[in-house]
């Protein structure tokens, strides 16, 4: 059997090619100066005209081809690696319905007022759908409603307002919710310290930002299950990372002599929070936790400096809400987008491997590539939630 070229083999496959003259001629070379450049020639058309696509809309799957409809991100944050894996998500999911990538901007350091100035930028460049981070249950009341009523859909990513006495106070009339669950996240943590300091005690839970609607319920959630044998310290760490760690070795080396646990409710103030214990001569003596898994979080949580973070999967973040905007626009608003809870993974020393390998979904890598999964059981508890 005659040997087919590499580069053949990868057209046909690529391109789906059912047999006709186009792919007897490839896999025979005949009647082509070159079947290897043709195959070549094929592949560089179709990746030219894939990128090309979006910025006219296409047709993607069985989906009829649409406008080039752009979503935009308002973000609280823009410059922190929490959202990496968000940015890398909501271009690919983009990609993957054959629009162009989503504008993402708003404030670097959680000021609303930026915030609010790039949701209005949307509406006026009239975006097609918004995704928007709502940290504040008032600043974007009026903003929301005004794109709702102009047509422009409106779906809240990784903040939702806030909780008042564990009852969520969202403050807009958005569709929908996509993010983790932030009080329960809170009460999850809460249990977490329970179980490390069954005792109670003096501890200290670390916020970059008190008071805002994407990190605030977290504290809440924590108190609402600690009770009055643990002494809490709410400190505030700014939203940059060098301050939270300034921030936090501050308060510990004046409090180490009575502080029994650290812990705190963010990504940024979590990944210095090993290293601020270390400066403090408490890494690895007292009981410390937090959430996400920027940074050193994860590599603290392998050597023991901390024992837990909880994982929210900020791609998820980024990748869901452009389909649920990309469905609810092709179904003519028929398909209207589901709150939906991104997760809420404790992670140990005992499940911390797999979150250590480098990939597009941690936003340790901007390489697109198969993540092989661990063989062996897939290890989950039994279900005790359902919708």
């Amino acid at each position: 059997m005659r040997e087919v070229d590499p580069k053949v083999d990868e057209a046909i496959q690529t391109l789906n090619m059912k047999d006709g003259p186009t792919r007897r001629k490839l896999l025979t070379g005949t009647g082509l100066v070159s079947a290897t450049a043709a195959a070549s020639a094929l592949l560089a058309a179709c990746t030219s005209s894939g990128s090309s696509s979006a910025a006219s809309g296409s047709a993607a799957g069985n989906f009829p081809k649409t406008p080039a409809w752009q979503f935009w991100f308002v973000n609280h944050v823009t410059s922190n690696p929490f959202f990496t894996p968000t940015q890398y998500a909501l271009a690919d999911a983009a990609s993957l319905v054959g629009l162009p990538t989503p504008k993402f901007g708003g404030s670097a350091n959680s000021v609303i007022s930026e915030m609010v100035n790039y949701f209005n930028t949307a509406k006026a460049a009239k975006a097609s759908g918004i995704a928007l981070a709502q940290i504040s249950q008032t600043a974007f009341t009026t903003p929301v409603k005004n794109a709702m009523d102009a047509g422009i859909p409106v779906i809240t990513y990784n903040a939702d307002g806030t909780f008042v006495n564990g009852k969520p106070v969202i403050g807009s009339n958005r569709l929908a919710y996509v993010g983790q669950a932030l009080f329960l996240s809170g009460q999850a943590m809460g249990n977490q310290i329970k179980s490390l300091l069954p005792g109670g005690g003096d501890i200290v839970i670390f916020i970059a930002t008190p008071g805002t609607g994407n990190i605030q319920p977290r504290f809440d959630g924590a108190k609402s299950v600690l009770g009055s044998s643990y002494t809490l310290h709410e400190i505030a760490t700014g939203a940059a990372t060098g301050p939270e760690l300034n921030a936090e070795k501050a308060y510990l080396l004046a409090h180490k002599s009575t502080t029994k646990g650290a812990f705190a409710v963010d990504a940024g103030s979590t990944s210095v929070l090993g290293q601020a214990l270390g400066a403090a001569g408490l890494a690895g003596k007292i009981p410390a936790g937090g959430f996400d898994t920027l940074g050193t979080t994860l590599s603290d949580i392998k050597k023991g400096t901390l024992d837990f973070t909880i994982f929210q999967d900020p791609y998820l973040q980024g990748f869901l809400p452009v389909l649920y905007l990309y469905l609810y626009n092709i179904s003519g608003g028929v398909l209207h987008p589901p709150n939906t809870d991104t997760g809420l993974t404790v992670v140990t020393k005992d499940n911390v491997g797999p979150f250590l390998t480098t990939s597009r979904y941690q936003g340790t890598s901007s390489t697109q590539k198969v993540v092989t999964r661990p063989s062996g059981p897939i290890k989950e508890p039994p279900a005790t939630t359902s919708t």
